[in-house]
């Protein structure tokens, strides 16, 4: 990616223009009145890339946990009791950060005439597609929002904008995206104005942009389902059909960093300072982490951190005669040897580093509280203490694939070398890529849509892609042990994809679709839901809309704690919102939002289940499985 710290600057220039594009009253001593209220529209747009933040660090602070615990695909540090139901609080409306810009280049490109204007519209559509990718993530947590009249108050429109309804954006935004089609195709012979280097994302290059616009429609059509099957299946035909194509490799992926220095917040180029998933105890799950390693899945090694247990920690613990300490799951894949009467690490067993060194917690309910079952996966810290350190037996979330300023520090034995990364990395983030294409392709061609290629066609694709795309996430974000072992232990491996694994996981039954129906839309999905574990929001809509994990499963079970006063229907199924203060100048518009709805601001177990957002209703139940339309 180009190097940004010039775009940053006329970036910002742009906002400062935009925070005073309102006429003023100037003296006549002020010359300059047209260059103060006239802000470049590729500036506006380089402001809005910067602006551009599906999952801020509030959700992944607070309500991430929500969503991975609704959909079991993490545990809490703490094992899983009925704290999991509550549910997550619905954030600030993130559509309103790129929709400002939007309104304010319209308002630049209403002071020029018709033939100047026209020049800008493909900065117009690429701004437009951003705004409807964020507008697809705040309905997907809690349903209708402020859209088109939103953020236009500057400019002579409302102060308090009306709530859309989920069902006429969605039909808005498969038209503003076919416009944006038309204009991307037709940019070479419409003299538009280039944004070069001032697109971070793809460099001006408007055929990736139409990929992008056409992809994001099969989002859509995936959340039509239960409401407009037929829509969904003629968006889909017309998404197959069209001739400017579909992300279709690494280049077309919706993956990008937006700096490389700043000269306002160092959040544009790293994310944030402080952490998220670490802080509130998010952990992998037992049954996603073993599904990945009984399918030699590379993305495990992405996803998730390794354990402590290096060789050199075993090798400590045995030779302090310490072995009982070692917790059993570990010492099943431990060779031993004696060597002068002392039993030592001998090597790896059954798949070897780096992938003996992933474990989740389990799923059972309150597992913590029983030590005799569990007590070395929760109790570690009493457990496994030598001198000064602990070491932990399972693996946290990659909080490095969230935050460029995490430092890394190495385990060690106990008064053994201090080994730290603690290097800032700019913060590449992914979106939207050529992995989600094709699973949303294998979903629609399952269900026979006509004019697709076969579901196993997309299906391969699309978790090969998958891998790589994490693959080079790892390595552009530069989490630990990806490219590096720290030279500590000679038994370390590195993280990186190896040659012929993809071919190695691909040959796992569990990889492959068979023809069978049901049986092959619960492997779709499943891969939908790997795919998005750092897209929560997108994991938790793929958990709710297929009923996947699936009660019972011989793939991926979901845990059934009914037994446990959890049953399904008390899970949440959007977030919940909160009564609008007398006020609050929205206050009206809010409300009348949660009246056409039907929702509760106060709320009792199962509220947030039974209240359902539109695109949401007539889903399957949590852990009921893939309905067919």
């Amino acid at each position: 990616m180009k190097k940004y710290k010039s775009i940053l600057s006329a970036a910002l220039m742009g906002a400062a223009l935009l925070a005073t594009s309102c006429k003023d009253d100037f003296t006549e001593i002020n010359r300059a009145k047209d260059a103060i209220n006239t802000a470049d529209p590729t500036y506006l747009f380089a402001q809005a890339v910067l602006e551009f933040e599906p999952s801020p660090y509030m959700l992944w602070f607070a309500n991430a946990s929500g969503f991975y615990y609704t959909s079991q695909t993490a545990v809490p540090s703490g094992s899983v009791t009925d704290a999991v139901i509550e549910g997550s609080e619905r954030q600030g409306i993130q559509t309103i950060s790129v929709l400002n810009y939007v309104n304010a280049l319209k308002y630049e490109r209403a002071q020029m005439t018709e033939e100047e204007s026209a020049q800008y519209n493909g900065i117009a559509s690429a701004m437009d597609v951003l705004s409807i990718y964020l507008g697809i993530y705040d309905t997907d947590i809690c349903g209708d929002i402020p859209f088109t009249e939103a953020a236009n108050a500057r400019y002579g429109g409302a102060l308090t904008p009306k709530y859309d309804r989920v069902e006429d954006l969605y039909t808005l935004w498969v038209e503003t995206l076919d416009n944006a089609i038309d204009v991307f195709d037709n940019a070479d012979a419409t003299d538009q104005i280039e944004l070069g280097t001032q697109d971070v994302i793809y460099n001006g290059d408007w055929k990736k942009w139409a990929k992008l616009a056409n992809s994001m429609k099969l989002k859509i059509a995936a959340r039509l389902i239960f409401q407009n099957y037929a829509r969904a299946q003629s968006i889909v035909t017309a998404v197959a059909s069209a001739s400017c194509g579909v992300l279709d490799g690494s280049a077309d992926d919706f993956l990008f960093h937006k700096a490389d220095e700043s000269t306002s917040s160092n959040d544009y180029v790293y994310h944030w300072n402080n952490t998220t998933l670490w802080y509130n105890g998010v952990c992998a799950s037992m049954p996603i982490v073993d599904f990945m390693i009984k399918n030699e899945d590379p993305r495990v090694r992405f996803f998730y951190e390794k354990n402590d247990w290096n060789s050199e920690v075993i090798n400590y613990f045995l030779t302090e005669g310490r072995k009982a300490d070692i917790p059993s799951f570990i010492l099943e894949n431990v060779e031993t040897e004696t060597v002068n009467g002392v039993e030592t690490f001998k090597s790896w067993k059954g798949l070897g580093e780096p992938w003996v060194r992933y474990y989740g917690l389990p799923t059972a309910y309150n597992a913590q509280a029983n030590n005799a079952e569990y007590g070395e996966w929760f109790n570690y810290s009493i457990n496994t203490k030598a001198g000064s350190k602990t070491y932990r037996p399972y693996s946290r979330f990659q909080e490095e694939l969230l935050r460029g300023r995490n430092d890394f520090t190495l385990p060690t034995v106990p008064d053994g070398a201090v080994i730290e990364d603690t290097d800032d990395n700019p913060w590449y983030g992914m979106y939207m890529t050529t992995a989600e294409v094709n699973l949303y392709l294998a979903e629609f061609a399952t269900y026979g849509v006509s004019g697709l290629q076969s579901a196993s066609y997309y299906f391969d694709k699309a978790v090969r892609a998958s891998v790589e795309e994490y693959d080079r996430l790892a390595g552009l974000n530069k989490i630990p042990y990806y490219g590096k072992t720290y030279s500590y232990d000679s038994n370390e491996q590195v993280i990186d994809l190896q040659n012929g694994e993809l071919d190695a996981m691909m040959e796992h039954t569990d990889y492959q679709l068979t023809g069978e129906q049901e049986s092959d839309l619960e492997k779709i999905f499943i891969q939908q839901l790997l795919h998005f574990t750092y897209q929560p929001v997108d994991q938790f809509v793929t958990g709710r809309r297929s009923g996947i994990p699936k009660f019972n499963s011989t793939l991926l079970p979901r845990e059934d704690y009914a037994a446990n006063s959890m049953p399904a229907n008390y899970y949440p199924r959007r977030t919940s919102v909160s009564a609008p203060l007398p006020t609050d100048l929205m206050h009206n518009q809010i409300q009348e939002a949660y009246e056409n709805q039907g929702f509760s601001t106060s709320l009792t177990i199962g509220i947030l289940n039974s209240e359902r957002i539109w695109q949401d209703e007539g889903a399957p139940q949590w852990g009921e499985g893939p309905m067919i339309p």
